[in-house]
């Protein structure tokens, strides 16, 4: 919605009442004239009227730079008329002073929701059957009685010219000097579902299910007309000049019927997913590659990759398959794949969104799948970083450095609370987009790979050496550092804080199903597994000799570094960063960041090379060492 401008603080109801009589004379003054004659004397006398009222209503409104002009036109418009000049003529002049009219002095133009077609069905039988006709004809019981015959709305050639912003003017002003009263006391909402209600009798069901066809096929059309208020100021004849008067007609045909395509789908929907994969083999198949690769990627991150939480929650396997599709589909685009073959693979991923469209709805919700979806999902992800966390702590008590352990607390208590933080923001504020959920699970994971990379290798090292435990009492007491106790807050923030922020998203979707007493059963039962399994590691770890200690943690580090490298390659790829080459016949184990294409296996090849290599190296070093 529109709001009164600060400079022109006009009544509203002034320049309602200027710009619906311009509409008004712009339409119906062909009525009163042809070839310079006057066909009519009444609705000639209403013409003239109506101009010299415009023209009096611009001169009260208040200073702008644009109202000389707007009464200048308004002058030239009074004399076209008073001349018998030709209805194409008046209607230019008219629909330009109109336009010019709303942009100087702004009013409301669109409906804050789509209307309902049905009440205005019903409230068009009860107020305006009686003059108009029940088909909108202009020939209902009333309608003889009346001096000025009512609108039929039905007359295709004024009904290009009409637009169902028009319509709701005179239903909210009335129209001076007919039997056509105000109806303002009627919500602003109903008179919405009048108007558009009104503007659909001169088009045929026949032409609405054609325009449904063009809307769903033709996305330059769906461009043209990208929400309600663009909607609702649109006449057929306007819309004729961009893609001709069939097209134009059977468009407003359907979008009159249903308003409600033209409103923009929120993040996270599949409707949105497979609108812009259409849109995108649509635009493969004009020969725009570029725009086709990004409908695909913007087709997975604003309406897939937000369903992926609560889908992973109900069925994890479906997720995988779609997820792999749709990274399938962006790499055929990228390999300049055949246009048919790009089809087949959206009609794949339309059978798969039914699918997923049945997993997600109401009817799928439970209980057990709510409990079960909040318990494995805060124990997968909770249990990586568990495993790093407690690797720091039992290495520094073996190094007998207790002081330092509040950094690395601090570091994970810090993650918790910027998780709380995150939660409030993708649930209440702002929501977060699609690119940066991923980008922060990349980026996050493959520093930490890094990380982990050179400890595993460092941990191995200190393993083999003969003098391990001269070193850990003398050189790493001066080694822990205040710089390196702050890079363990840092590596036990990043760690943690990747993990929370996938499970928060998680259950900011399940959150969202009803079940949040269940949910929070489910994150409670993974949280005491985790301290149970913490509690056992650290127990077991403080018996454990420290050569074995380090042998068995820098094992566990390059796990996990072969496994946050696949991963970090993943979610870049997803954000659209990395490239994608599927491997056909690929395994997907997302849990352990395999994932079947040749950019994410090869990193986690490259991460077990270098593994490899920095372990082989510590066995030459241990070698020399003795010899």
């Amino acid at each position: 919605m529109v709001g009164i401008s600060g400079i022109a603080r006009a009544d509203t109801a002034d320049v309602q009442t200027a710009w619906r009589l311009l509409d008004y004379m712009a339409v119906d003054y062909g009525g009163a004239v042809s070839g310079g004659r006057v066909k009519s004397a009444s609705e000639f006398a209403e013409m003239t009227e109506f101009a010299a009222s415009v023209s009096t209503r611009l001169a009260a409104l208040p200073p702008t730079p644009a109202r000389a002009t707007l009464i200048a036109d308004a002058s030239r418009l009074q004399g076209v008329i008073a001349a018998k000049g030709p209805p194409e003529e008046v209607a230019r002049i008219a629909h330009g002073l109109a336009a010019d009219l709303l942009n100087a002095y702004p009013v409301p133009l669109a409906p804050a929701k789509a209307p309902d077609l049905a009440r205005g069905a019903t409230l068009f039988a009860q107020n305006c059957a009686s003059c108009h006709g029940m088909t909108g004809d202009g020939h209902g019981p009333d309608a003889a009685k009346l001096t000025t015959p009512p609108i039929a709305f039905s007359d295709v050639k004024r009904a290009r010219q009409r637009s169902p912003f028009a319509l709701y003017q005179v239903i909210e002003q009335g129209i001076d000097g007919t039997a056509m009263q105000s109806f303002a006391s009627l919500p602003s909402d109903d008179r919405w579902a009048l108007a558009f209600y009104a503007g659909r009798f001169a088009f045929s069901d026949a032409q609405a299910a054609e325009g449904e066809r063009l809307w769903k096929s033709d996305a330059s059309l769906r461009r043209a007309i990208p929400d309600l208020t663009a909607l609702a100021g649109l006449t057929p004849e306007t819309l004729a000049k961009a893609v001709g008067p069939d097209k134009a007609d059977a468009a407003i045909a359907y979008l009159r019927r249903h308003p409600e395509v033209v409103i923009p789908k929120p993040a996270g929907s599949l409707s949105v997913a497979r609108d812009k994969l259409q849109r995108s083999l649509a635009a493969y198949r004009d020969g725009d590659r570029h725009a086709a690769q990004e409908l695909a990627l913007s087709a997975y991150l604003d309406g897939f990759e937000p369903l992926e939480p609560m889908l992973t929650a109900r069925d994890a396997t479906l997720m995988g398959h779609i997820e792999s599709a749709m990274g399938e589909f962006r790499a055929s685009l990228q390999q300049g794949r055949p246009a048919d073959e790009i089809a087949t693979r959206v009609q794949v991923l339309d059978g798969l969104f039914d699918d997923a469209d049945a997993a997600l709805s109401p009817d799928a919700t439970s209980s057990a799948s709510t409990f079960l979806g909040a318990f494995t999902i805060l124990l997968r992800e909770g249990l990586e970083a568990l495993l790093i966390v407690v690797a720091m702590i039992a290495f520094l008590r073996k190094a007998e450095r207790p002081e330092v352990l509040p950094y690395v607390h601090g570091g994970w208590i810090g993650a918790l609370a910027a998780g709380g933080l995150t939660w409030v923001v993708a649930t209440y504020a702002i929501g977060i987009s699609g690119a940066s959920r991923e980008l922060t699970e990349g980026f996050g994971s493959l520093f930490a790979a890094v990380v982990l990379l050179s400890v595993g290798i460092w941990m191995h090292g200190k393993a083999q050496a003969d003098q391990w435990q001269r070193y850990i009492r003398e050189k790493m007491s001066r080694a822990l550092s205040r710089q390196s106790a702050w890079f363990l807050f840092g590596l036990a923030f990043i760690v943690v804080y990747r993990e929370v922020f996938e499970t928060i998203l998680f259950y900011a979707a399940l959150w969202t199903q009803g079940n949040g007493g269940v949910m929070l059963a489910g994150a409670g039962s993974a949280v005491l597994l985790l301290g149970l399994i913490a509690w056992a590691m650290l127990r077991y770890s403080r018996d454990l000799p420290i050569a074995k200690f380090f042998a068995y943690s820098a094992w566990l580090m390059a796990l996990l570094t072969i496994v946050l490298a696949g991963k970090g390659v993943a979610a870049l790829q997803e954000a659209g960063m990395i490239d994608i080459a599927p491997l056909s016949g690929g395994i997907r184990v997302s849990v352990l960041g395999i994932f079947p294409t040749v950019q994410s296996m090869g990193a986690q090849l490259l991460m077990l090379v270098a593994v490899a290599g920095g372990f082989i190296l510590n066995r030459r070093r241990a070698v020399v060492a003795t010899t």
